[in-house]
């Protein structure tokens, strides 16, 4: 299994590090997931791309957050499970709705529920999500336009999850509060 180099905006290939740099803008620094994923400017430039429209679009941060780390257990991330944990839980997501998804279980909150219910048969049908899980999304409050927006979600967290499986970047000290194992069903 080849070892995948954490970059820096000093180490990373010329074509990746305006997305780095933006990515080190938006948090304060560089995920070690970001600085894997570098080694390939086509990849670091899709996720800043899909990044930037997901953060602009109508949902809230903790909306985004909520469906991120859905997508991150459902794909068994550990790494974007401890990231975004940490981030919901930044962004005012109820410790108790963090860890129910952990769990593999929806939030209390009606339309963080919605939204990961969303997500995860998304995930789990490959797409092909019936008329049901559509109409269970739209009846917590949500549009069409918004059900469509889930997609790009989804989109940008399956680029982070399953690099993250690729390359198994070490984790930063300040998510190890948030390490995650994987549950067996």
């Amino acid at each position: 299994m080849p070892a995948f180099p954490i970059h820096t905006l000093e180490t990373a290939p010329n074509a990746s590090r305006t997305a780095l740099q933006g990515l080190q803008s938006a948090f304060g620094f560089i995920p070690n997931i970001a600085g894997a994923m570098a080694t390939s400017p086509v990849l670091i430039n899709c996720l800043a791309a899909v990044f930037q429209n997901v953060h602009g679009g109508s949902f809230s941060e903790p909306q985004i957050q909520t469906l991120l780390l859905t997508n991150a257990v459902t794909n068994t991330c550990t790494w974007a499970v401890a990231f975004h944990s940490s981030l919901s839980l930044k962004n005012s997501v109820a410790p108790a709705d963090v860890q129910a998804i952990r769990d593999g279980d929806l939030p209390s909150d009606a339309q963080l529920a919605a939204l990961s219910r969303l997500a995860r048969a998304l995930i789990e049908k490959r797409g092909c999500i019936d008329a049901h899980d559509q109409l269970a999304f739209l009846q917590a409050g949500f549009g069409p336009d918004q059900l469509l927006e889930v997609i790009a979600i989804v989109a940008a967290s399956t680029i982070t999850n399953y690099t993250g499986s690729v390359t198994q970047p070490p984790l930063e000290p300040e998510f190890q509060p948030q390490v995650w194992v994987a549950f067996r069903e």
